[in-house]
């Protein structure tokens, strides 16, 4: 594999594990991080430390953002010392943060007044994805710059998808959080339901994993819970703000949702319980507070 100059700009759960697989790749990464320790452990295995997102920019022919929200890729790719400042013309920036789409189209428009291309590349696959370098991204930009940027984005993934033009690979990504997190609430309201009414939680998990109701979730997820571990592979704090990133690009198009709306609520109130950085799975924990039962193994 050719060797291209990549900045990484955002080392958190995922990220970190990303960048790595870009080492591993054999490209030369260059990273920044605003906590500037979180560099070091990447920086020992063969990264440079950037100084800034633009000095990233600069040394790198494509700089990935991998970066909380909306408003955290505009500041480190459109301002002060942002990526817009140092990248040339005809680099590429990608960004892997899950946002809005309207807004990765105005920052879209932003670079490619500079001549600078983008791609939106949202993931899906936790940590685990991203440690194994078999993430899902969804990708919206430029048809010829999406081939040109294959080799990097297969460094990180396993399954990468084209959807379009810029933001659709952002839309796809919120469709993929409506599917992923109302079936999580499903198999969250399923196991409270049964073993409140006396099942046996290894028979139910064999039960559904062998019928319609088999699921990643299901299978990853469910075992978890019942082993009662909920340690981050995916945050609720971030399921969340992936839900009101939906809610508000529905509000823009006037389109209705029924079960997102609902989900969402579920997550706050587990956020209230202080669940916020904890995975995903501790949804279950608003639901058996609720029923009065924990669904769990009787040895966990």
């Amino acid at each position: 594999m050719a060797t291209t100059r990549v900045g990484f700009i955002g080392l958190g759960l995922i990220g970190t594990p990303m960048s790595r697989n870009l080492i591993r790749a054999g490209h030369d990464v260059t990273v920044w991080n605003r906590t500037a320790d979180r560099m070091d452990p990447i920086v020992a295995e063969g990264a440079s430390a950037g100084a800034s997102p633009s000095d990233v920019a600069r040394r790198s022919d494509v700089t990935i953002t991998m970066v909380s929200d909306s408003p955290d890729v505009e500041d480190v790719v459109l301002g002060e010392s942002g990526v817009i400042e140092g990248a040339a013309t005809w680099s590429v920036v990608v960004d892997m943060s899950t946002i809005s789409p309207s807004v990765t189209r105005s920052i879209a428009t932003r670079l490619a007044e500079k001549g600078v291309d983008m791609l939106d590349a949202p993931v899906s696959g936790g940590v685990n994805g991203a440690e194994s370098g078999s993430l899902s991204i969804m990708v919206g930009g430029n048809p010829e710059v999406f081939e040109r940027c294959m080799p990097v984005l297969e460094a990180m993934g396993k399954q990468i998808t084209y959807c379009g033009d810029n933001g659709m690979g952002q839309v796809t990504k919120l469709s993929n959080q409506i599917i992923g997190l109302g079936n999580m609430a499903a198999m969250c309201e399923a196991l409270v339901f049964a073993i409140k009414a006396g099942g046996d939680p290894d028979a139910l998990l064999s039960a559904w994993s062998g019928g319609a109701a088999r699921s990643w979730m299901v299978e990853n997820l469910g075992p978890s819970i019942l082993d009662g571990q909920f340690a981050p592979g995916f945050m609720i704090d971030l399921a969340q703000k992936d839900l009101r990133l939906v809610l508000e690009a529905a509000a823009e198009m006037d389109t209705p949702l029924f079960t997102t709306p609902l989900v969402s609520q579920i997550f706050r109130s587990a956020q209230q319980m202080g669940h916020g950085p904890d995975g995903i799975q501790a949804y279950v924990k608003v639901l058996e507070k609720l029923a009065g039962v924990e669904a769990r193994r009787r040895d966990a």
